[in-house]
């Protein structure tokens, strides 16, 4: 019982900064409860998933799946930005907890086997989560970010080159994720090379999402 509460209260602070970080990044108003319930949702189906049946491939896709529906249908993001906050939020949160643990492994916190739900694991998530909170904080304090991203999601939206190439990450961005969660769990030595794949991709968020907020075209 212990195991299970620790688990969906440490998920569930990890989804919500997920979603903290796409809204402020994007300049979308926050919707707390709404955070925190579509939290819950994710952390129970990661547990029965993850622990339960033991798949966690599929567990980081379907995560990925559901970041994507709520910010579709629960906070009402038009279907193909919906697709572009999460995968650069999902690039992003990645790249700062695969540092995270690399930084981790190297001081002899944390070693590469370690179980899904272990107290360093905990520890690696808590961490992650708030560099990454951290990050949004003071996104939102300086009015960083992009404003592109529309409020209706039934509105009429014009699409440029440079939203497609965005949308097109997308489908990378699920591949590099699964492959980071293989290289993991078969303790491959190229698991450190897992960083430089994300800022790759997340680079190309960046850049084309700064083109789009100014206008520029591609």
């Amino acid at each position: 019982m212990l195991d299970f509460v620790l688990f969906m209260f440490f998920s569930v602070i990890e989804s919500s900064t997920l979603f903290y970080f796409a809204f402020k990044v994007f300049k979308i108003d926050l919707y707390v409860k709404e955070i925190i319930f579509a939290g819950f949702i994710m952390a129970f189906f990661s547990y029965t998933i993850r622990i339960v049946y033991g798949l966690a491939e599929i567990d980081i896709l379907v995560q990925y799946l559901l970041v994507f529906c709520f910010l579709w249908q629960l906070f009402r993001i038009h279907i193909f930005y919906a697709a572009i906050m999460t995968g650069m939020a999902y690039q992003t949160y990645m790249l700062i907890q695969s540092l995270v643990y690399l930084v981790l492994n190297r001081t002899f916190i944390t070693t590469l086997h370690i179980p899904t739900n272990s107290l360093r694991i905990y520890f690696l998530q808590c961490l992650s989560a708030l560099l990454v909170f951290s990050i949004a904080f003071y996104i939102g304090k300086r009015r960083k970010g992009f404003d592109f991203v529309p409020d209706k999601p039934d509105g009429k939206i014009n699409i440029s080159h440079s939203e497609k190439i965005l949308f097109a990450l997308s489908f990378p961005s699920i591949t590099v994720v699964v492959l980071m969660l293989y290289l993991f769990n078969s303790s491959s030595p190229y698991f450190r090379l897992m960083p430089l794949f994300y800022a790759i991709i997340l680079y190309g968020y960046l850049y084309l999402s700064r083109k789009k907020n100014f206008g520029d075209t591609i």
